[in-house]
């Protein structure tokens, strides 16, 4: 990093212009900010990091802003100063970011929101939600998630920390429409998504899992609010190999088998199709043996679709 500071250096004192020579005597400020920068991105100093960020943004939109030189011959080497520029201007977000990661949800909060106010289209941005909105819930800002999620998901539309917190507001405001489009979107996001680089594969196989699983979720216990049994069927079956081994999803692991059980048997009913109702027994049985606001009333559905089972020819 250090060599990268002084070639920008030596670039600026081959261009003319007041600023250029301006910079090009800060030379030695330049590099110094820069060096502190890199070592407090580790997390030792987010304040450091997000004073030395502003000094250095400073410097570089000065390159960056600056017109081209008259005389062709200094043009190669005022665009490759620029490019520079640019390049340091976009290690001042990997900064923001590494440092945001590693320190307390307060300062998180700040230094991605400063990262947001710099370049609300980073591509480091696009990693950054998930924490963000967790340490905001850890200092008292759960208020703010959904107003940034919304203004966020402009320039990120296939991030599913946006998509998740867009379609669960949704359905606490009871939004249907809306829930049913973001649960739809979060689902083909994840599909797509690879995995980000500061997340292993595990915790990625993780998140990608809980992700898809609550989004069917959504979709499921939305069309089962409407009677709308065959869409129940589909996105609740597709949800359950997602939920079935997170201990964090048992009570909506329940209530998908509480409303797969109502759905297979209205459609069994329907289409005289014993072995579907056999199949909505299995799914209320499955529902009661699992503790929840369910639980009891699967057992009762459970006994009496055994006695309409009983009936059916």
């Amino acid at each position: 990093m250090k060599h990268f500071i002084c070639l920008i250096a030596i670039l600026l004192l081959v261009v003319p212009g007041t600023a250029a020579q301006t910079i090009a005597q800060s030379q030695d400020d330049v590099d110094r900010a820069m060096q502190t920068l890199k070592d407090a991105a580790n997390g030792q100093d987010p304040a450091t990091v997000k004073r030395l960020v502003a000094d250095t943004l400073v410097l570089v939109r000065k390159i960056e802003a600056s017109p081209p030189p008259s005389i062709d011959a200094d043009k190669p080497g005022w665009q490759s100063l620029v490019d520079r520029a640019r390049a340091a201007e976009t290690y001042t977000e990997y900064t923001l970011l590494t440092a945001a990661l590693t320190a307390q949800p307060a300062a998180t909060v700040d230094l991605i929101a400063t990262l947001e106010q710099q370049n609300p289209k980073s591509k480091y941005l696009d990693d950054a939600y998930g924490a963000y909105f967790a340490a905001l819930r850890q200092t008292g800002g759960t208020a703010k998630i959904t107003g940034i999620a919304e203004q966020a998901l402009v320039n990120f539309p296939d991030n599913e920390d946006l998509l998740l917190v867009l379609a669960d507001h949704a359905v606490a405001v009871k939004q249907n429409d809306k829930a049913l489009h973001y649960a739809g979107r979060l689902v083909a996001a994840m599909n797509k998504r690879t995995r980000p680089e500061n997340v292993t594969p595990a915790a990625w196989e993780r998140k990608r899992a809980s992700t898809i699983g609550v989004a069917h979720y959504i979709a499921g216990t939305i069309y089962a609010g409407r009677n709308q049994f065959v869409d129940t069927d589909k996105e609740l079956r597709a949800a359950l190999p997602f939920l079935k081994d997170n201990k964090e999803y048992q009570s909506l692991l329940g209530t998908s088998l509480f409303y797969l059980g109502v759905a297979n048997f209205q459609l069994g009913k329907l289409y005289l199709n014993k072995s579907q109702v056999q199949e909505a027994i299995k799914f209320s049985e499955q529902a009661a043996a699992i503790s929840g606001p369910f639980a009891s009333q699967a057992e009762h559905n459970m006994w009496a679709m055994k006695a309409e089972l009983s009936k059916m020819r």
